[in-house]
């Protein structure tokens, strides 16, 4: 395709300042100049590269059936709808000839492409927006398009994936185009409440009423670098508001910091990145079909005939968890110094886990609302081969870290996006993983005028009633609500010198005692060790610790933790979602 057109209309994104190069008289076609670093380039260069600028590294719009090439297994594609009668509702002067000629100068029919291909083998509902084509703005037959391609995705349980690149509505059809908002927004609504998965990847520009609706109500929302994404404009808002925006302003980077995308992928490694979050995907949840393949060792290592005949009640398993009644005998350790040990900065962090425990992680960002907080780590990732939500509260390491993850106390945006991630896992039937390490729920002004409160409140009012397994594993300290908020579990473990109480031992002696120094005093008083928790039914299970945990010796905790996580999962994933929501109902009405 010749890219005469693409290199002078093209908005290249890129974070380099263009540099300025001298004129270079070339043959006609087999040379350009890129709009950004003013660097000659090859155009096949561009064309065989992903259409990214080989200088400058800056993207191109990329032609929809080029876009279609580059992600799906070659001859897998299926065009729908190609042909569909141009409309003018508004009878706008004009309009019907402009049509005409941008068919003839794309050699497309209208702005969007839709149909079903396969990326590595896993079928999918595709629809790409081409910029080309009146900027991709949405009228009747763009959104009719989306709306048919969905309603056959429905149909025959295939997920999609839509590309967005586009204007916003189309100006000419007025109303009409309006609609195509409810339209397409309406279809999606019936996908998703069949179960089926809906990925949205963001392209550039994405902006008005797209934006506002299709391309932000994804499962998984993905984006290009440097993607412009927004409702209005910006030329739009400073000629509204009289203000000059800031640098980075509505690019993707800045959605990612501010909760609206799932994750910024890079052009070359899109079709890897949605190939492997289809096939996490692909595999039936839980329930029935879970226990099945279970005890036929398709998910799990062993047979579990063993551990799935046991009652849903609080039991141990010997050979996979200590407890303080069992067999060895340590020298005792005093709360506060577990406490102490529970703190300490070389303590493996709540990734760490994820990192030991499960393959194939692949994190997810974002509340959707207003931020993405770096001290809630959450996403989807394999256990023993089954697709398993994950969630983790995340201190970090040393200084620089523990200040980028706030210490492990999160916001009301991180338990946001915590209950995001479990919503989004009971719709695809996964099991549910958290591991709990906290101080408590940040407390500051930001915090209490986002909510913070009726964050935690929502989060433990949703868990409770999650139609798929839950299990929470305190893995450093459980500090107050801000540990509650991601314990409300079928059950919760504790690592033998994690903590678990109502409040800091500091916080608990100024309270009570009106006087922080004697926390020491106040960690024998609250039992708060996973000794004492285990006794008052509020843990099921202590895992033994070596006597310094480190990240070089986690896997003496998590070898045995991952033959209980595979008990869990046999155990719970038999039960019906009635008698699963009645035992997590009483397992909290009896304390």
């Amino acid at each position: 395709m010749k890219l005469d057109n693409m290199f002078k209309k093209s908005q290249a994104i890129s974070g380099k300042e263009p540099e300025k190069e001298a004129k270079a008289e070339v043959p006609e076609g087999l040379l350009r100049k890129c709009n950004l670093c003013k660097k000659v380039i090859f155009a096949e260069d561009v064309e065989k590269g992903y259409y990214i600028c080989p200088k400058c590294g800056g993207y191109y719009h990329m032609p929809a059936l080029e876009r279609i090439r580059m992600i799906a297994d070659e001859g897998s594609f299926e065009e729908w709808d190609r042909e569909l009668k141009p409309v003018n509702p508004m009878r706008y002067k004009g309009y019907l000839d402009k049509l005409r000629q941008q068919q003839e100068k794309t050699g497309l029919k209208e702005a969007v492409v839709t149909g079903k291909a396969k990326i590595d083998g896993t079928e999918a509902v595709f629809g790409v927006c081409d910029s080309r084509f009146l900027m991709a703005s949405m009228g009747e037959n763009v959104g009719e398009k989306i709306a048919r391609a969905v309603e056959r995705a429905t149909k025959m349980r295939l997920p999609v994936i839509l590309f967005a690149a586009s204007g916003g509505a189309r100006m000419q059809e007025g109303i009409v185009s309006l609609m195509q908002m409810a339209k397409t927004s309406a279809v999606l609504k019936r996908h998703s409440e069949a179960g089926l998965l809906y990925i949205s990847v963001l392209t550039d520009p994405t902006t008005g009423g797209v934006t506002a609706s299709f391309a932000m109500l994804g499962d998984i929302i993905l984006a290009e670098p440097g993607a412009l994404i927004g409702f209005a404009g910006p030329r739009v808002i400073e000629q509204t508001i009289g203000q000059k925006l800031p640098k980075g302003f509505q690019r993707s980077e800045f959605l990612l910091e501010h909760g609206f995308l799932d994750g910024i992928v890079e052009r070359k490694r899109l079709r890897e990145s949605l190939s492997q979050i289809l096939k996490l995907h692909e595999v039936p949840g839980v329930g029935k079909e879970l226990l099945s393949e279970t005890m036929s060792g398709q998910v799990g290592k062993e047979s579990f005939s063993d551990t799935t005949s046991r009652q849903v009640e609080k039991e141990i398993s010997s050979d996979a968890a200590s407890t303080p009644t069992g067999k060895k005998k340590k020298k005792r350790i005093e709360p506060w110094d577990r406490v102490l040990k529970s703190r300490k900065s070389d303590r493996p962090s709540g990734s760490d886990y994820i990192k030991a425990l499960f393959t194939d992680f692949v994190e997810f960002h974002g509340d959707r609302a207003f931020g993405d907080d770096a001290a809630v780590a959450g996403g989807i990732a394999r256990f023993h081969g089954m697709p398993v939500t994950v969630i983790a509260q995340e201190k970090g390491k040393g200084t620089k870290e523990n200040i980028a993850h706030n210490f492990g106390m999160p916001k009301p945006e991180g338990y946001r996006k915590a209950l995001r991630l479990m919503k989004q896992a009971e719709k695809f039937g996964r099991p549910v993983i958290c591991f709990v390490d906290t101080p408590g729920a940040f407390c500051g002004i930001e915090a209490e005028e986002r909510g913070q409160g009726e964050a935690i409140a929502r989060n433990i009012y949703e868990m409770s009633a999650l139609s798929v397994p839950v299990l929470s594993i305190v893995v450093g300290e459980g500090g107050s609500g801000g540990a509650l908020a991601l314990a409300v579990a079928d059950e919760v473990w504790i690592l033998e010198n994690a903590v678990y109480s109502i409040l800091s031992p500091e916080g608990f002696s100024s309270i009570l005692w009106k006087d922080s120094s004697k926390a020491k005093e106040a960690a024998k008083v609250m039992k708060m060790t996973a000794e004492n928790l285990y006794r008052q039914n509020i843990v099921e299970q202590v895992f033994e610790e070596p006597e310094e945990l480190t990240t070089e010796n986690i896997r003496i905790v998590t070898d045995k933790m991952e033959r209980e996580i595979q008990a869990f999962l046999g155990k719970y994933g038999a039960l019906s979602g009635e008698k699963l929501l009645e035992h997590r109902y009483q397992r909290f009405r009896k304390l």
